[in-house]
């Protein structure tokens, strides 16, 4: 296959899972028609693999068989500036990169990472994270070259804006873009329009965000969303605060507090050219339970009808 240029697709539905078969299989059977390509760096085309091509045409067979869209394909989702995962990370984008311009995928997706050094506070003896804004020339350092690499193949580089820190706050966490507040920063200081999000709206839910008026503000650095809801236990929230297990959840699209109707309004009428994604895995009662733990969900598998419950609730509004 040839490199090519991409056109704006309509919005479809789609899942995050892998590449293989049986998992397009099930994108198909639940009747979406996109997917993101997951684990991306330990598959055959990822970068521990020197002739990538045959798996990546494979791929290529595989959706069109099934009538499936790649709307992105994530490469790192760990720490790039971590020193002993920085080679990895930008070989697995490297390799994303040319794996999107071959399969005629415009967006290659992960976490932005961040510089997370220590200092002991002298009044508790206890480390503190040094602020993740002293550490901006780095991220710049790492993404701008990669960026400059997917502009050369009219690609773009999108960022899940994950916390990744306990109670699903950025608190001990290592994901830059996890905070709208560093986002302005990142944005304002690159040079690199082709640097953008992975957005996802649980996330904003967890830290008390409001989603809509966040994606008012930042839907043209919206390159790919992932399709997840959350919730907010009010009572629970003004009894024990925040930082209390069980006042913030994820789960499927329309069994949360996202405004969906307004968020698909909003990218639409912002010119969103990629796919609505739904991320499983997340929701504590529909998904696949394990068969040990006591109680009444052990041993059910209920993943797929959470996906149903969000596809019947996005494809409403679609």
């Amino acid at each position: 296959m040839e490199d090519r240029p991409v056109t704006a697709p309509s919005l479809r539905l789609g899942l995050t899972t892998t590449g293989d078969a049986a998992s397009l299989d099930r994108v198909a059977r639940l009747g979406l028609t996109a997917w993101e390509w997951v684990r991306f760096d330990t598959s055959l085309a990822g970068p521990g693999t020197t002739d990538w091509r045959p798996h990546a045409e494979m791929i290529g067979a595989l959706c069109q068989a099934r009538g499936l869209r790649l709307s992105a394909i994530a490469a790192w989702y760990r720490n790039p500036l971590d020193p002993r995962q920085t080679g990895p990370a930008r070989a697995a984008f490297l390799r994303a990169l040319e794996v999107a311009a071959f399969l005629g995928v415009r967006t290659v997706a992960g976490f932005s990472g961040a510089v997370v050094e220590t200092v002991v506070d002298e009044r508790g003896g206890h480390p503190v994270y040094q602020p993740f804004e002293n550490y901006l020339p780095q991220m710049l350092a790492f993404w701008e070259p990669l960026a400059q690499v997917a502009a050369e193949r009219g690609l773009r580089i999108a960022f899940e804006n994950c916390p990744q820190g306990r109670h699903r706050l950025p608190v001990m966490n290592y994901n830059w873009m996890g905070q709208p507040a560093l986002w302005e920063r990142f944005f304002d200081a690159t040079r690199c329009p082709n640097l953008g999000l992975e957005w996802d709206p649980s996330h904003l839910v967890c830290q008390l965000i409001d989603p809509v008026k966040n994606l008012r503000k930042f839907a043209s650095r919206v390159f790919h969303v992932h399709a997840k809801d959350a919730w907010i236990n009010r009572p629970l929230l003004e009894q024990y605060g925040i930082c209390h297990p069980g006042v913030s959840e994820h789960r499927f699209p329309g069994l949360g507090q996202v405004d969906w109707r307004e968020i698909i309004r909003v990218l639409t009428a912002s010119g969103y050219d990629s796919d609505l994604t739904i991320e499983g895995f997340h929701d504590p009662v529909y998904r696949d339970h394990p068969a040990q733990p006591e109680g009444p969900l052990a041993g059910r598998r209920l993943e797929d009808q959470g996906v149903l419950i969000a596809k019947r609730n996005l494809e409403t509004l679609l």
